[in-house]
């Protein structure tokens, strides 16, 4: 994987659970789960913490991953997008005279995810794509269960079908948040949300867990000490 840049976004402020990406769970800081399967796979040369916290830079840093810079503050506000984020560390590398074909994104809150999701989801990433993305399959369907308002204030199902049982629906997948593998030309053109050449790589509930409120957090300690994961 010497083409690949790993990054791992890590910003300062957090609402739901305040410094999320340096608490403790299951005894060590939450960013410390992606840092260490990334090093599982590739050099500390290609994995970028890209943070504007000066907290989690001593963090990392404790860890033995150096952080190359720290995040401009117009990146680092709610308003902030990936997009932004990412084109920054991708023109810092180049900056230094390393031009990778892809990157794969790791967010901190997707602890439970496996060195062999990493791995499956590289596999199918091919250079005609313009990415892969890690998904779940959805408890909620917009054949049965999903539904928005018409014109008139009525309630309509997202997608016409005439299906008795959720499970006789075709599937739905949700982004799970855990991994994506991202052609780095297809980035510099146009931002994730307008990529079509997009590949799904299926991953467990478990392994999808997103830790964004309290609950996700409460939840994700029971399963550490259930040894569920």
């Amino acid at each position: 994987m010497n083409n690949t840049l790993f990054i791992i976004p890590a910003r300062g402020g957090s609402k739901g659970i305040p410094d999320k990406n340096i608490k403790l769970l299951g005894g060590k800081p939450l960013i410390q789960w992606s840092i260490d399967i990334a090093r599982q796979l590739v050099s500390d040369e290609n994995i970028c913490v890209s943070t504007d916290s000066e907290k989690i830079k001593e963090t990392v840093e404790r860890i033995g991953l150096k952080i190359p810079f720290l995040r401009p503050a117009e990146l680092a506000t709610d308003q902030s997008g990936a997009y932004e984020v990412l084109l920054h560390a991708i023109s810092y590398y180049e900056g230094l005279g390393k031009n990778f074909e892809r990157m794969v994104l790791l967010q901190p809150t997707s602890p439970f995810r496996k060195i062999e999701h990493i791995r499956e989801a590289v596999e199918i990433y091919s250079s005609d794509l313009d990415m892969v993305v890690s998904v779940r399959e959805s408890h909620d369907n917009p054949y049965f269960n999903l539904f928005e308002e018409n014109s008139n204030g009525y309630l309509i199902k997202s997608k016409d079908g005439s299906f008795a049982r959720r499970q006789d629906c075709p599937p739905a997948f949700a982004y799970n948040g855990a991994i994506y593998v991202i052609n780095i030309n297809s980035l510099k053109q146009q931002p994730l949300y307008k990529f079509h050449k997009i590949r799904k790589y299926v991953m467990d509930e478990v392994s999808s867990i997103d830790l964004d409120t309290p609950l996700d957090w409460a939840w994700a300690e029971f399963l550490l000490e259930k040894e569920i994961r």
